[in-house]
């Protein structure tokens, strides 16, 4: 009765975002693609190429790896059968102010697969609270798992994320693992699939130099509806992105909720620096440690060691989304706030690796990463000054109609990710867009300001008061100056 209802729903709401797109195309004079609109349509035609044939080549290569490239990769493995069994496992789990029913899900999850996967098999939980510890104790006596199993606590001050990470590379470190063990890192929000150990260790016997992997990923959100639509879209959209990356072995990040690594490389002292106090040297805004991604962090780290990194699509966790805020728009802004700092704070000197290092496309992709901010926001710019130029509000009329038709397009091309797709995707499709771009230029004029969304940390830099007054400053005037740029270019094509 209630999958029925949901269909109904689903239904009801694409036949209404169907009909406003036919009310809009038929509200449209026929007058509105005369003469005056060429360089409108231009412009958004010459950008439009750009954005969305960077869209269509994911698109494509992701479809390559998961249809034809993966399987094909994934029966080789397995005609491989034992010759890819690792010698050792680590589950580490790192936990800090999660409800106790997310913990007891997430532990519950790890222990079943320490105890399923038949590996020798050492669970290390990094934990703050005691009763973390405790709760741990009582699902480890009643999983009452063989003797290759075992648990180690990591008991840790509540300083931060990448604090307990590193303790917990410590401790693996001084169980002298060999080089064919493995080490999954698992957020304490991320409960494991069956099989999820598995599906992931083997490739690093068929790839000599893939140093780390990440997982598939489906959420659920304890949140409102628009919020777990949000969510669930995210995860669709990293999911064929993650498979076009994988293509060319570089995948962009190692996702924080669950990756896996060689044991060598967790275990290395220049692996463990670089997530436990990783840092940029900013022309403007000085040194300053990153507080949040440590996820890129370890990728940089891996690219920056030689190593390669690779994504498994059949291997898949669920992760327990706490939106930060009870509103919709407030909970999106942060998040987005804390993604794409730390995305945009590695961004740079990832660059500096070279193409030699890289690849071509990831550097083309890296370079994307920095323009959409602007490029994103173009139409929308354009079709608003076009309307109050010409006192019509036809230009936008037929901007958000297109809008409308391309993401409706986008929302049918994600549902082949194997991800489910909703009504609301197209427009939350484009709140992204808009959105996550002005959040990406607020954020790119100061990337020395950080914090966490679960827990109140702050990155505090104790700088002297005129260096803080110039920083606080010099981003206003900068974001100021920037967009004040962009928008007369913008009329200048009008």
């Amino acid at each position: 009765m209630l999958r029925l209802r949901q269909g109904l729903l689903q239904a009801a709401g694409w036949l209404f975002y169907l009909s406003v797109l036919m009310a809009m195309a038929v509200a449209l004079p026929s007058s509105l693609f005369d003469s005056q609109s060429k360089d409108f349509i231009f412009l958004i035609g010459a950008v439009g190429i750009w954005r969305y044939s960077m869209g269509f080549t994911h698109f494509v290569r992701g479809m390559l790896f998961l249809y034809l490239v993966y399987p094909r990769l994934r029966r080789k493995v397995r005609k491989m059968g034992a010759e890819t069994d690792p010698s050792e496992v680590f589950l580490m789990v790192t936990s800090f102010r999660i409800d106790a029913l997310t913990t007891a899900q997430v532990y519950g999850s790890v222990i079943r697969e320490a105890i399923e996967c038949g590996f020798p098999t050492t669970v290390v939980c990094s934990l703050v609270e005691m009763s973390d510890e405790l709760l741990v104790k009582a699902l480890w006596e009643k999983a009452n798992p063989p003797a290759r199993v075992k648990l180690d606590f990591v008991r840790i001050a509540g300083t931060g994320k990448r604090d307990g990470l590193a303790f917990g590379f410590r401790a693996i470190s001084r169980h002298l693992p060999d080089a064919n063990a493995v080490v999954a890192v698992i957020d304490g929000d991320t409960v494991l699939d069956h099989g999820v150990v598995r599906k992931t260790v083997p490739w690093f016997k068929l790839f000599g130099n893939v140093g780390g992997l990440t997982t598939n990923e489906f959420c659920e959100v304890r949140g409102s509806y628009i919020m777990s639509e949000w969510h669930k879209l995210r995860f669709a959209q990293r999911h064929i992105n993650m498979c076009s990356m994988a293509l060319s072995k570089r995948v962009l990040t190692m996702t924080g909720r669950m990756s896996v690594f060689r044991a060598s490389v967790v275990t290395n002292p220049e692996f463990i620096a670089d997530v436990e106090s990783d840092s940029l040297q900013h022309w403007r805004l000085g040194r300053f440690k990153f507080l949040t991604g440590d996820d890129k962090s370890s990728w940089f780290s891996l690219m920056r060691l030689g190593y390669d990194t690779f994504y498994v699509p059949d291997a898949a966790i669920n992760t327990v989304e706490h939106p930060p805020e009870k509103s919709f728009i407030k909970a999106s802004r942060k998040l987005m706030y804390r993604w794409y700092g730390n995305n945009l704070r590695q961004n740079s000197r990832a660059l500096t690796l070279g193409i030699n290092r890289l690849g071509l496309f990831t550097s083309v992709v890296l370079l994307d990463q920095r323009v959409s901010m602007w490029t994103s926001l173009l139409g929308l710019t354009v079709s608003l000054l076009a309307s109050l130029k010409f006192a019509s509000l036809s230009y936008l009329m037929i901007y958000l109609l297109w809008i409308g038709i391309t993401r409706l397009i986008l929302t049918i091309l994600l549902s082949f990710s194997g991800h489910a797709i909703g009504p609301a995707y197209p427009i939350i499709l484009y709140y992204n867009q808009v959105m996550g771009a002005m959040v990406k230029i607020y954020v790119f004029f100061r990337l020395d300001r950080q914090s966490w969304t679960r827990q109140p940390t702050s990155l505090k830099r104790d700088l002297a008061s005129f260096q803080l007054w110039f920083n606080t400053w010099s981003s206003r005037t900068m974001t100021f100056s920037a967009v004040s740029i962009f928008v007369a270019v913008m009329t200048q094509f009008v």
